[in-house]
């Protein structure tokens, strides 16, 4: 009929779109831990920035292949995606990375806020001077956090697939994916928990942040000198605010899929899809560009790139 053709031609719109923001964001991160790898061999260390980097760069790039998966399923073949354990399986570990994505770019705008900051309070002076000691450990407390989570979910999602088949059959899969939407309230209030939690981290570290920056300018000028520090607090504004906007549009798309009349128009889906896949891909970049490491090194391999274009 039309309609099928109309809703077939829209499911394959949506997988192509998704399918190449997911591999432009597999892309970008992917050079981001290269690097990084490369650079921990060469030296056989690596600093606390690049290691919560390398830790954000892998749980992205495991994100958005789960979430490729999971999205190719459910749009291509959703009578298969909910069967035991696929479907289990697949919300455990896109969890387990969403929540590790988002707690670790997070706690990345906390460690900018806390190195580069100027406060005289005696417990920030500890924090920044014991800075690079408990980095390791407290990501290590949010992957197991993380962990927590994604059990969560896995219990909620066999449960609640067990009780609809239960209740409709073994065979009748359309019913069953249609009740979990209805009874997911808790999936999405732990995902609503976990965008709280670290957006409530991104908004603390931009507004303590700013006002270093304020007290340091009003310093400067009382003394009549320039410093670095001002280029510092600069950049790391941008890098955080430019995850504040990003975030905060992620957070809209997320109380817009929680609303039920929402997931029955096409267009309000396809938006929240397309700004879930760019957001891995489009924030990293913004973190390569503003770490002049790993923007040298993307300058040095596009020059390589285009000379032997030249050559040709």
């Amino acid at each position: 009929s039309p309609q099928q053709s109309n809703v077939t031609s829209y499911g394959a719109m949506t997988v192509a779109i998704i399918t190449l923001e997911a591999f432009a964001g597999l892309w970008i991160n992917t050079f981001l831990v290269c690097v990084l790898c490369i650079a921990w061999v060469k030296k056989k260390s690596l600093n606390s920035n690049d290691k919560i980097l390398m830790l954000l760069g892998c749980s992205r790039i495991c994100y958005l292949c789960f979430s490729w998966v999971y999205s190719f399923l459910s749009i291509i073949y959703p009578k298969y995606l909910h069967v035991h354990p696929t479907f289990q399986l697949i919300v455990f570990f896109q969890s387990f990375y969403n929540c590790s994505n988002l707690w670790v770019s997070a706690f990345l705008c906390v460690f900018y806020c806390i190195k580069i900051a100027n406060f005289r309070n005696s417990f920030f002076i500890y924090l920044k001077v014991k800075t690079d000691m408990i980095v390791p450990w407290l990501l290590l407390a949010l992957e197991l956090s993380a962990f927590a989570v994604s059990i969560i979910a896995y219990d909620i999602a066999d449960t609640e697939l067990s009780k609809n088949r239960n209740c409709t059959g073994k065979g009748n899969f359309s019913k069953v994916s249609g009740k979990m939407d209805e009874n997911f309230f808790l999936v999405y209030f732990i995902y609503g928990f976990v965008f709280v939690t670290s957006f409530t981290a991104v908004i603390f570290s931009a507004v303590f942040l700013l006002f270093s920056l304020w007290r340091h300018k009003c310093q400067m000028q009382k003394n009549s000198m320039n410093s670095l520090s001002v280029d510092a607090h600069i950049k790391a504004m941008k890098s955080i605010l430019s995850f504040f906007i990003i975030y905060s549009i992620n957070f809209i798309f997320l109380i817009l899929s929680l609303i039920p009349s929402t997931k029955e128009e096409n267009y309000v889906v396809f938006l929240i899809h397309v700004f879930l896949y760019a957001f891995p891909g489009v924030h990293s970049l913004i973190l390569i560009f503003s770490n002049p490491k790993l923007k040298n090194t993307l300058i040095r391999i596009r020059s390589c790139v285009k000379c032997k274009v030249c050559m040709r």
